[in-house]
């Protein structure tokens, strides 16, 4: 999905197949058609006619992974109120009687490892705001599943002179919430990313304590912030003048609600840029690009100001 703040222009595809580049296929259902999504198939026909080459996207380590899953009795899967048990077979499925489900999610499924989501925040000198996403999707999923990030609102969100916004973790969970929007919107009204971003996660919080994820925003003039829930720590980049630099904030979890931690002076490693025009987002699910935290002990407890 990619989104123009001017105009609130959005373009996005989803259950793309055979297309590698979904990001600038996105841009052309922008830029080429007065639709904003594009899905399955179709979606696959519409880049074709656009001059986007048709490829296998499966590998020999994904090929792998999809065997021995299989070979696993399908384990994990994302089935639930249906028989024979999904948690023993692969299928195929039919429904039970309905019974209520828990909220508490199969963090097992819904974890950092089983995700490869990338979110990105662009702000230009004059306040011009787009925000863009692009996964892979979540790993295991029932075949026709749309996670979080094509969606306007969702998996990112942005308006011209007011701010932007991006989302990751359980799509499921986030598109129910629409996190971007709600930044933005808090934004809008004088609240500062930091805070935005915090009742954003809370928001989620309330309903699903152990909803894994994290939101990132930033206003027009470039003041940015971050939260994330139940990961331990969440990573972020941020660019200037075609240098890129990382920071890292301590994440909530379920036992420390927002309220509890009111009191608390500052709670994460957190760091302001007066001058900064240009910020992404991306949490790397892959194992070989995660830094892993043990613990959220918190770096430093006052902001800093960047020398400039």
């Amino acid at each position: 999905m990619v989104m123009d703040g001017a105009g609130i222009r959005i373009g996005a595809v989803a259950n793309l197949h055979r297309i590698k580049d979904a990001a600038r296929l996105a841009l052309a259902v922008m830029n080429y058609t007065k639709h904003t999504m594009l899905v399955g198939e179709a979606a696959t026909k519409f880049a074709i006619e656009m001059g986007f080459k048709e490829q296998n996207l499966s590998t020999t380590f994904s090929s792998e992974m999809f065997s021995e899953w299989k070979r696993n009795k399908c384990q994990p899967n994302f089935w639930m109120n249906v028989e024979p048990d999904p948690t023993k077979t692969c299928g195929p499925y039919r429904p039970q009687n309905y019974r209520y489900s828990s909220l508490q999610r199969n963090v097992e499924i819904i974890n950092r490892f089983h995700h490869d989501t990338l979110g990105m925040v662009v702000v230009d000198s004059n306040g011009n705001v787009s925000a863009g996403t692009s996964t892979n999707g979540a790993r295991f999923k029932i075949p026709g599943r749309v996670g979080d990030s094509p969606i306007p609102g969702a998996g990112a969100y942005a308006v011209e002179g007011v701010g932007g916004a991006a989302a990751t973790g359980d799509g499921d969970v986030i598109m129910r919430f629409l996190p971007s929007f709600f930044v933005v919107e808090q934004i809008r009204l004088g609240t500062k990313p930091f805070k935005a971003t915090r009742k954003a996660v809370n928001r989620i919080l309330e309903h699903y304590p152990h909803f894994q994820g994290a939101v990132v925003g930033v206003n027009s003039n470039g003041t940015y912030g971050a939260a994330c829930a139940n990961l331990g720590s969440f990573m972020f980049s941020i660019g200037e003048h075609g240098k890129t630099r990382t920071e890292l904030v301590a994440c909530i979890n379920k036992k420390n609600s927002f309220k509890k931690r009111k009191k608390t002076k500052h709670n994460i490693v957190f760091y302001k840029l007066f001058s900064y025009k240009y910020f992404y987002r991306s949490l790397h699910f892959s194992k070989h690009r995660t830094v892993s935290v043990s613990s959220c002990q918190f770096i430093d407890k006052k902001f800093q100001k960047l020398p400039s």
